[in-house]
Formats: C-alpha cells, structure tokens, sequence
C-alpha cells in the first residue's frame, strides 16, 4: 500500500469513469452489474490517465497499469490509509431521511470559515465515501463525509474507512426493509456512527427532541441541538422563515422537517467557532438542489419538488407539511416507496389513508398504491402524463414525491 500511495501523492486525483478522465489522474477499473471498467483500462491510459488499477492480469507488463485482485478494495484500502494520515476533523453524517441535505448546510456553513471537503451530491455509499476522502487535499481543514446504507453492517463499514471523529445521525425510519430486515436492524446500524465517533474520543451531534437517537447514549462528549423543535419555525409560506443562530432566517427550503437539519448545521458551525451572524447568512443563502425540497413556479402552479426518493417517514412529513400550508388548491402527486419489503403494503395504504384524513386531494402512480385502488393512480408516469396533457392542472401548490425508481423526474406535461 505504501507504493500506491506514493503515486497517489504525485497524482491525488482519481477517476472512475472514461468519460470524466483528468490529466495525470488514477483511474480505478470498477465492476459492476452491468458494466466492467477493466475493459477501460488501456482507454484511460490513452486519455492521460497517468495510472490504472486494474484487476486484468494480462495487463501486468503493461507500463503504468498496476494489477490487484480487487479494484474495488484497493480503492477501499487507499482511502483509507489516507485518512489514516489525516489529522483534519472528519464530520460523518448519516441518517434515514434528511442526510444530504443536512450535509450540504453542514457544508455550507463550515466553508464560510474554513477550507472544506465534503461528499459531493449523494455519493455516499462504499465507493462514494472512498472518493471523498480520496478527495481531501493538505489545505482542507475539515472534511464532511455522508454515509448512506441500505443492509446491515454498513455504516459500520463506511465507518472503518472514514473514522469519523464528529457525527450526526439526523433521524431513523423506515427506509429499505427489504435490505435491512426490520427497523431495529436500522437502528443498529445507523448507530453504528455513534460507536465509531465514541471510539475515536469525538463529539456526537444529536438532536435532543430525539428518542430513538437519545435512547442508551451514555457518552459525556454529546452536542445536543434543535432545542423547542418545531417552535423553531415562525412561517411556512411555502418557504421556511426559522430561528437559528439567534437570527430570524428566511431559507430556500420548505417542509417542516428541515427545521431539524437547519438546527443541526447551526449547532455545528457555532461548535466550530463560526460567529451567529456568519452562520444565519449561510443558511439564508444556501439553494437546494437535486429535488430535495425545492419550490419552482410553472405556470399558475407552484410545485414542491421532492422526489429525489420516498420511504414511510419521509413521504408522510411531505404529505402532512403540504396541509399546513396555505392555499386554497393542494394537490399531491406521489409515487410508489421502494424497498419497503413485507411492510410495503401496510405504509401505501396508510399513506392514502392520510390524504383521505387530511383531504388532500391524491393522484398515486406506481403498483404499490395501486393495490388498494385509489380513486386517483395510475400504473406509471407515462399514463398520468397523458392525462395531465387532456386535464392540465391549473392554479394549484403540487407536491411532487416518490422514489427515484418511479421516475417522476419524467413527468413532462407538469415539470416542464
């Protein structure tokens, strides 16, 4: 490893994809389900890739190529020798719901005062977070690395590589039961962070309105924010005005359940040192992306956009947000919630059911909803596309929410 990582010195940028190659970057042949980056190897070379990792032994003699049993691994392996030389502070950020997001505000802040790397867009998984400590240069002072996980054991992982020594957990739900098993095994995995923070002597970010991530902590080194909760919002028109920072901040973001992530940012910066006037400029002033709370005028209509992905917990905070906001015609689109295994049919249905409650008036696209036989669905995007073609909605506030998997993102006759 001592070799690689000398040439990883001369050459801190690394690639895994031919088609975003850089001058005298490493480039990593991944495998995958679909595609074998081995076959790329003498490609990137071509481009200017100054090394390949490669698992292709009949590249061996091959100049600049150097062959592992597992180029996944020796990313793996790599990153995390780097931070093993690391001394910077590493912020991990994990969480069913709220995680990127929270990262982004967490990285938003730190970089009004210090020279950060931090996950870039939701690359949070076992090749992500290798990438992005991969990422971090001898001038950056702080490091904000989100980790995501759909089976058990692998925050734990992520965690063996990373060795955060601050973390926040921003909530548990319910969100890939299929992988996970049970919402315990969640818990136990989420948690994860919590032990390896505690293993390095760091400090635990948690949010004190929370049971489940308050339950059995017993560690002295704990930061406790979000202090009055929701009473931290002042309005919700549909954009959240919040007190933070001992500021009042008019956001880019709504749903009330961002309050939590803005609180959370707030009480890293000022455990940073970054002044309240500093911090409450930040959050005013960062712009959501990627579909995660987003608010657009098209037309007569304002669309909350909010289908990056969908579980229980989330898809139920977005439903019960839209009806506290006030306007005199609320529609919700929402898409099917993937990965729910054997409770999937229980969480649709109670999904409907609360529409029905809080008479929000429901189209449902997807097969799952479609089992209980809403009065609005339909099976796919496709077909509600060509219905809102016929029957345009006018003159409404539409929340938007599914899982990515259902491909709202495609819904034309209404996003574009």
């Amino acid at each position: 490893m001592e070799e690689l990582y000398a040439k990883y010195l001369k050459h801190p940028q690394i690639c895994t994809d031919t088609r975003n190659i850089m001058p005298g970057c490493i480039f990593v042949c991944l495998k995958g389900e679909r595609f074998d980056g081995n076959q790329f190897a003498l490609q990137a070379l071509e481009k200017g890739a100054a090394y390949v990792i490669t698992e292709d032994p009949s590249l061996s003699n091959t100049p600049n190529c150097i062959v592992v049993n597992d180029s996944l691994k020796a990313l793996q392996d790599l990153a995390k020798y780097h931070r093993e030389h690391l001394t910077i502070p590493i912020i991990g950020v994990t969480g069913t719901n709220g995680k990127t997001t929270t990262k982004e505000l967490i990285s938003t802040v730190l970089s009004q005062q210090f020279s950060i790397t931090y996950t870039q867009g939701n690359l949070n998984n076992h090749i992500g977070v290798p990438l992005t400590l991969l990422s971090i240069k001898p001038e950056n002072q702080l490091a904000v690395v989100e980790m995501g996980a759909n089976h058990p054991g692998e925050i734990e992982f992520l965690c063996n590589i990373a060795q955060p020594t601050f973390g926040v957990i921003t909530n548990i739900g319910k969100a890939h039961i299929e992988g996970f098993g049970s919402v315990e095994e969640i818990i136990r995995t989420k948690k994860a962070l919590y032990n390896a923070v505690i293993k390095n002597n760091g400090t635990l970010f948690v949010n004190v309105n929370d049971t489940i991530l308050r339950d059995g902590l017993d560690y002295d080194k704990v930061v406790f924010y979000a202090d009055g909760g929701e009473d931290n919002i002042i309005s919700m028109s549909p954009y959240l005005r919040i007190k933070a920072a001992n500021h009042e901040i008019d956001t880019h973001l709504t749903g009330s359940y961002n309050i939590y992530n803005f609180l959370a940012a707030a009480a890293i910066g000022l455990h940073f040192g970054i002044n309240d006037d500093t911090i409450a400029k930040a959050l005013s002033e960062y712009m959501p992306t990627n579909h995660r709370s987003q608010v657009n005028t098209l037309g007569s209509n304002t669309i909350i956009s909010d289908y990056y992905n969908a579980n229980p917990t989330s898809m139920e905070a977005a439903v019960r947000n839209i009806s506290k906001l006030d306007h005199p015609h609320k529609v919700a689109i929402l898409g099917d919630m993937l990965e729910l295994g054997a409770i999937s049919c229980q969480e649709h249905l109670h999904i409907i059911e609360l529409c029905q409650e809080l008479n929000i008036d429901a189209t449902f696209v997807g097969s799952e909803f479609g089992k209980h036989k809403p009065a609005k669905w339909y099976p796919n995007v496709e077909a509600l596309n060509e219905e809102l073609i016929q029957h345009p909605i006018e003159n409404a506030m539409i929340l938007v929410k599914g899982s990515n998997g259902i491909h709202l993102d495609r819904l034309n006759a209404l996003l574009k």
